[in-house]
């Protein structure tokens, strides 16, 4: 991955909120217009921005399009991601954006089994596979 891309993908707050929700959850775009209080056609714009460079991959199921980080990142990524983790720790929008996310985790039962799979089954190393998760 070129660093070009990884930068013009990072020099956008709504997806620098986007990647720093997908750290710790895999998502669809409702659940981002509801964190983000973004329209559907902002959200997908910025989506489709990060998934034609590689920055999220797509996975249907049923009626959703779950969005996640790449199974398979490269360093580059890697290393930029753990530095907006580090970066976004003081910033209250992005600590907002998690508090919402755990929320919403609580309450929402669509698509089936999404924040199990993301947020109560999370993994704590940068390096493994699926989701990155910043302190809390």
């Amino acid at each position: 991955m070129d660093l070009i891309q990884i930068y013009q993908c990072f020099c956008d707050r709504t997806r620098l909120r986007i990647l720093h929700l997908l750290t710790r959850s895999p998502l669809c775009v409702c659940h981002f217009q509801q964190i983000l209080g973004e329209p559907q056609v902002k959200v997908s714009k910025h989506l489709a921005y990060l998934r034609g460079r590689g920055m999220v991959s797509t996975k249907k199921e049923r009626n959703w399009v779950v969005y996640s980080l790449p199974e398979r990142r490269a360093d580059e990524l890697e290393r930029n991601l753990r530095c907006l983790q580090d970066c976004v720790q003081t910033d209250a929008v992005f600590r907002r954006d998690i508090q919402k996310l755990s929320k919403l985790a609580k309450n929402c039962c669509e698509p089936c089994g999404l924040f199990r799979r993301g947020l109560n089954g999370r993994r704590t190393s940068a390096k493994t596979k699926g989701s990155v998760h910043l302190r809390s």
